[in-house]
């Protein structure tokens, strides 16, 4: 195992490892140079000195290299570092296929459907550059945070248009094809096969094939017929069912030839689910008892193929030991096998054959001896003849028996009007979801349509209950986790994620507070789970009222200001109501809340120079047009750089009269402008442009 820290190629830092395989380990790193996280893979020790198994670990690199396509697990590079041999990959955050047909136990027509077509994108784009998967199963499809389906692991893939024979190689033998575990060629139709049987897992959520050990599931493979997956899933679309089905055909030239083909049929599913498009050919009877029977010496390489594979658990890579028969290129040795069996059954059908048209013989020669009579040794009553042909009739009519329709699509009702006709029976077995057949109408029945039957037989019938609603459950351990974790846990469950921010003393930045609904709640399919994210404490700020610090001297109002906690700076002005060296006015206004730290201006009364006489404002301030009184005036005289706050108090204006006392201005200067700020307003109401003249003293 490689220690964290460590950097391969002078580039990949590793950071930890998240998974491990039969022949490599596999690391999550950080891509120095690119300032990326990877997935760096790693050859196990064991393997380092093994030359074949080194060129096989490359050739893996090679054969997905080339490959660029949404639908894969993109290959980035391969390099060797201290004998490290490595392959650096796209690093895929999410879940696999089969960690999620086991969380929900089986999927929905829909999901399965877009999964198969994506994974089928993937291995087209394989195939056609010349790349055969060989282990294709739902642990090595990968569902990512948002959504997408990636195929990884082309561990044992080879180029198809390669000289060099592999070794029997199988990957999962559930998966696995009858020619790759008969030992012998395979191509992209091995692909199809498996990926049908991943469709069948995902729909019933079981494998078709299962056995005590991986040499009877790969017998089964060769020599058992599927059960259709609409046994265990009654509302199955019949086009999905006939798609699983032509995928899975044990001959190769049955399945479909390409993806191309599968992603068509695929597509058209979803918009005609019930369609009988799917061009599954027959077999013919020569064929299917061929394909059932298989041959001795067929089953015993299948047995030493398995149980070298089982032995070996399932490598990825194993050593090829020149033996062409046991690896599927071994000339015609098993067409003449195939020969040999094929002649030997058509023997056995002859015998067969006549032996059976013998036995009918026989039996019609009883029948009708018996209806005329010639077997009977004593005189019989001819009431016992009529009885004896009457039975004869009655069970001949209960052979042919009625076929059941087709009540899928109806009510009970209109199923039960319809099955009375005809002397049958309708009863509800029970109800199911279905995303086919509208609530109250027949989604499956028991005997199935088209059945023999015998007069007066009831036929159970299970009603749809309307959609399926999937239920799952809120992920727990959410709360604690960081953002990130938690929005992957959740759509990882196929749910929506909102995210919201709050303080919290608590609890790190970044991570969660919070989940609505709670962790454990069981909620529908696609709900949206909200989680509280932490932005870190609540900075807040103390707030101080400001006192009134007119008529306070300028060295007092400084201390009080210092006391709460605010900045001040000051200016001159006059006022001659006010001591020179007092505060006459200040901003902000008293009573006004505002932070620690904000800066007040206060207005300090300056004793004004004159010479020979002061500079003495000639107007009268009238009331401003449009003003209706106010509770607090502030009156500014402003003469260029010169800034004078002369009055701060109660309205001068509230008898209707003028401000008619003395305004003094800066020395020298005979204009300026007067600004009246109403209530302690930032921005002035009115102005007055003003003259000063001097007076003598």
């Amino acid at each position: 195992m490689i220690k964290e820290g460590i950097v391969l190629g002078e580039r990949y830092e590793i950071m930890s490892r998240i998974g491990s395989g039969g022949m490599a380990d596999v690391y999550k790193a950080r891509d120095q140079k690119l300032d990326r996280l990877v997935a760096v893979k790693v050859l196990k020790p064991e393997f380092r000195e093994d030359a074949n198994f080194i060129v096989k670990f490359r050739k893996e690199a090679q054969a997905a290299a080339g490959l660029a396509h949404p639908n894969v697990v993109n290959v980035f590079d391969v390099g060797e570092d201290r004998g490290l041999y490595y392959i650096v990959m796209e690093l895929v955050e999410g879940i696999t296929l089969k960690a999620y047909i086991t969380r929900k136990g089986k999927l929905s027509v829909k999901e399965s459907t877009s999964i198969a077509i994506q994974v089928s994108l993937g291995l087209e784009a394989a195939h056609n550059r010349g790349i055969v998967h060989r282990d294709v199963k739902p642990q090595n499809i990968i569902i990512s945070t948002d959504g997408k389906v990636k195929l990884s692991d082309f561990g044992i893939a080879k180029a198809t248009n390669s000289n060099t024979i592999t070794a029997n190689v199988m990957g999962s033998v559930h998966y696995s094809s009858p020619e790759q575990v008969r030992g012998g060629a395979s191509d992209a139709r091995s692909d199809i096969y498996s990926l049908g049987i991943t469709m069948y897992e995902m729909v019933t959520g079981r494998v078709p094939y299962d056995g005590d050990s991986t040499v009877s599931v790969a017998i089964k493979h060769l020599q058992e017929e599927m059960v259709p997956p609409s046994r265990y899933t009654p509302d199955l679309p019949y086009s999905l069912e006939q798609i699983i089905l032509k995928c899975t055909q044990k001959n190769p030239d049955r399945r479909y030839q390409n993806m191309g083909e599968l992603v068509e049929d695929l597509k058209r599913s979803l918009l005609d689910p019930q369609g009988n498009f799917v061009n599954l050919s027959p077999l013919s009877a020569h064929a299917q008892t061929a394909t059932m029977a298989g041959s001795p010496g067929q089953t015993t390489r299948v047995v030493q193929s398995v149980r070298q594979t089982d032995t070996r658990q399932y490598e990825d890579y194993e050593e090829f030991d020149g033996d062409p028969d046991r690896n599927g290129y071994g000339g015609d040795e098993d067409e003449d096998e195939d020969d040999a069996v094929s002649s030997k059954l058509e023997k056995a059908i002859t015998i067969g054959g006549i032996l059976i048209g013998a036995v009918i013989v026989v039996i019609l020669v009883i029948v009708i001896g018996n209806m005329a009579g010639l077997f009977n040794r004593s005189s019989s009553s001819s009431s016992d003849s009529t009885a004896n042909s009457s039975s004869i009739s009655s069970s001949s009519t209960a052979e042919q028996g009625i076929e059941v329709p087709d009540f899928r699509g109806k009510t009970v009702a209109e199923a039960t009007t319809e099955a009375n006709a005809m002397s049958l029976g309708v009863t509800q077995a029970g109800t199911a979801a279905s995303d086919t057949y509208a609530e109250g109408q027949i989604i499956s029945q028991d005997p199935e349509a088209g059945t023999q039957v015998d007069e007066n037989t009831t036929i159970r019938v299970t009603v749809s209950s309307g959609p399926e609603t999937t239920m799952v459950n809120v992920p727990t351990g959410l709360v604690g986790a960081s953002q990130s974790a938690a929005e992957a846990a959740i759509t990882a469950a196929g749910l929506q994620v909102n995210a919201e921010l709050a303080y919290s003393d608590s609890v790190s930045i970044g991570n969660v507070i919070s989940v609505s609904p709670n962790e454990g709640t069981s909620v529908e399919e696609g709900s949206t789970v909200t989680i509280t994210v932490s932005q870190g404490p609540e900075e807040t700020t103390s707030t101080v009222i400001l006192r009134d610090l007119r008529g306070l001297d300028e060295a007092t109002a400084r201390q009080v200001l210092d006391s709460s906690g605010l900045n001040y700076t000051s200016v001159s002005g006059y006022d001659n109501s006010y001591n020179i060296g007092d505060v006459i006015a200040m901003d902000p206004a008293p009573g006004t809340e505002v932070p620690e730290g904000t800066l007040v201006t206060l207005t300090i009364n300056t004793e004004q120079e004159t010479s020979s006489g002061e500079w003495v404002c000639q107007n009268t301030l009238p009331q401003p047009p449009g003003f209706t009184g106010a509770s607090r005036i502030t009156l500014v005289l402003v003469q260029g750089d010169y800034t004078s706050t002369f009055y701060d108090g109660a309205d001068p204006w509230a008898d209707g009269g003028e401000y008619t006392d003395t305004i003094y201005g800066q020395e020298g200067v005979s204009t300026g402008v007067i600004y009246v700020y109403i209530d302690g307003a930032e921005n002035a109401s009115y102005r007055f442009d003003v003259t000063f003249a001097q007076e003598n003293l």
